[in-house]
């Protein structure tokens, strides 16, 4: 074997390695990916059971209902359709009614969603940017409300 053809073979070998590698990488991110729906976009993109996605929203009025010990329920709504949420944990210290949030987790069979993370605003000028821009394409954002978080420069 001559110098040539075992540099071609090295070098088309470390291609293949890195190749692969970045096929590992690119399938492991795909696996961790969450989106983000409303309400809306729930019933509109018909989100199957089972799903892991983000649904944000105003806590609805009258809606938080707590059950037994750290069990609750509520509802978000993005002003056309309402979602109810269980949840089994501490809420965050800043979450209440008619307030922005974002909830992580996944849709029953029955069509309730399950959350297992829970993000409330964190102070009166902030709320999550897929939450107003949500708000905004329904027609609902209110120009009074919070300002949504500006992009890092």
């Amino acid at each position: 074997m001559t110098r040539k053809q075992r540099r071609s073979i090295l070098i088309a070998s470390g291609l293949a390695v890195l190749g692969f590698a970045a096929f590992l990488v690119l399938s492991a991110l795909r696996e961790s990916i969450v989106f983000f729906y409303s309400p809306s976009d729930v019933v509109q993109q018909s989100v199957k059971p089972g799903e892991r996605f983000r649904l944000g929203g105003m806590v609805s009025e009258g809606s938080l209902k707590r059950l037994n010990g750290t069990d609750v329920e509520f509802e978000i709504g993005d002003g056309n359709r309402t979602m109810t949420v269980s949840y089994t944990g501490l809420l965050p210290d800043l979450f209440r009614e008619g307030q922005g949030v974002v909830t992580e987790g996944k849709l029953d069979p029955s069509g309730r969603f399950i959350a297992d993370t829970v993000l409330a605003k964190h102070d009166e000028t902030y709320m999550p940017r897929e939450v107003a821009d949500s708000l905004k394409k329904q027609g609902v954002w209110r120009p009074g409300q919070a300002q949504a978080n500006p992009a890092p420069k």
